[in-house]
């Protein structure tokens, strides 16, 4: 019997939004900004740490997000290249880091501690600034930015 071949349609939409159409999303608090990382978390809902890295323009308007680094239950290897090349690439003024914690505990390690420590100073150098890294909790709801420590 011959072999059937089949053949595949494939289609690809370019989506451009006017130059004088802003983006919807504007982050202008840490509220905002753990609603985002929440959002994130919620898809990638497993047992694993994700951490994303959110690009704005000069009025702190969303261009564009993605994920920088998966890791295991208890960390993620996240460095300033993996953070800082899409913002240099995207021309972005500014970012939003943020990552989730598998364990339902939002409070940040010493290690979370010092890599936002390290991106604040590799942005500074860099001219994009760090508005905040957002750490959410998987299932809870909680969230801890490191912007305002008065939210845990």
């Amino acid at each position: 019997m011959p072999s059937k071949r089949y053949r595949l349609k494939l289609a690809t939409w370019i989506v451009v939004r006017a130059v004088e159409e802003q983006s919807p999303r504007r982050v202008n608090n840490p509220d905002d900004a753990a609603h985002l990382a929440l959002e994130f978390a919620t898809v990638a809902d497993d047992d694993r740490e994700h951490c994303w890295v959110v690009l704005f323009n000069t009025k702190h308007r969303y261009l564009m997000h993605t994920e920088v680094s998966v890791g295991t239950v208890k960390a993620s290897l996240v460095g300033p290249r993996e953070v800082f090349g899409p913002a240099v690439c995207e021309g972005a003024s500014s970012i939003l880091l943020c990552h989730n914690h598998p364990s339902g505990e939002p409070h940040p390690s010493s290690e979370d501690r010092e890599l936002t420590r390290r991106l604040v100073e590799c942005g500074k150098l860099l001219g994009i600034k760090a508005l905040d890294h957002v750490i959410v909790s998987n299932g809870t709801g909680r969230w801890f930015s490191f912007r305002d420590v008065r939210k845990v």
